[in-house]
């Protein structure tokens, strides 16, 4: 999302990439043009947990910080609610997030690379999921929802691309969140559907920085704001080629 005093640029291409929509169900593990599930995240831990397990059998495990409900079941899911924090407004809440230590299989260097979430929530602000922020040496990825638009960004050694979706998510359903990275550009779909695409190559994206769900690890809410999700989660699963 936002941070005051600092600015991102995106750079934006004529729609012509050519990719394939991925429909995912509650709970289902699809794979698409991406490849391989290099992490997957079905949050569907008790309460109280404080290991987020990595289900893809690679050991990428995270940390989940205090203040994330987890064990929450809501419309026939079971996943990680996060309760919604007045944006821009100190202090910090570091407990807010799920993170997982920097790894390389978690770049997506110059591969193909997918993100996707199936998310609920009735508010308009927040960081879904992200590596890296926008300013950071090595490139960074982020799912988003500015005013209840899913919009992801890409940001490699090439440049930066950005989709938005058509419609807001923002209603208190569940919808399924796919954003895919490839040599021929972006595409955002949403429950199957594609919403946006946009041409051209961002190259390599690699940094040293946590994945992080549900805002950001380096933030001070007065310049840089730190973006706290608020909503459920279902699951997070990450995809390369």
């Amino acid at each position: 999302m936002r941070s005051r005093g600092r600015y991102a640029v995106a750079v934006t291409f004529t729609t012509a990439a050519t990719l394939v929509a991925t429909a995912a169900g509650a709970g289902a593990v699809t794979e698409g043009p991406a490849g391989h599930v290099v992490a997957r995240y079905d949050l569907n831990e008790g309460p109280g947990a404080r290991t987020m397990a990595d289900s893809s059998g690679h050991g990428l495990d995270g940390t989940v910080g205090s203040e994330v409900q987890t064990g929450v079941a809501v419309r026939g899911a079971t996943g990680y609610r996060f309760t919604r924090l007045e944006p821009d407004t100190p202090p910090t809440h570091p407990r807010h997030l799920a993170t997982v230590n920097s790894a390389a299989d978690l770049n997506p260097g110059s591969r193909d690379f997918a993100v996707t979430v199936r998310l609920r929530t009735q508010y308009h602000f927040g960081n879904i999921v992200q590596k890296g922020q926008a300013t950071v040496d090595g490139g960074n990825f982020k799912l988003q929802i500015p005013s209840g638009i899913a919009q992801c960004l890409f940001r490699g050694d090439h440049g930066s691309l950005i989709v938005s979706s058509r419609t807001r998510l923002n209603d208190g359903d569940w919808h399924t969140v796919r954003c895919e990275r490839t040599r021929d550009g972006l595409a955002l779909v949403v429950d199957g559907r594609t919403e946006a695409r946009k041409s051209g190559w961002t190259g390599s994206i690699a940094n040293g920085w946590p994945l992080s769900i549900g805002g950001k690890t380096n933030c001070d809410q007065v310049d840089v704001g730190c973006d706290y999700y608020a909503g459920d989660l279902d699951y997070v699963q990450l995809e390369a080629r």
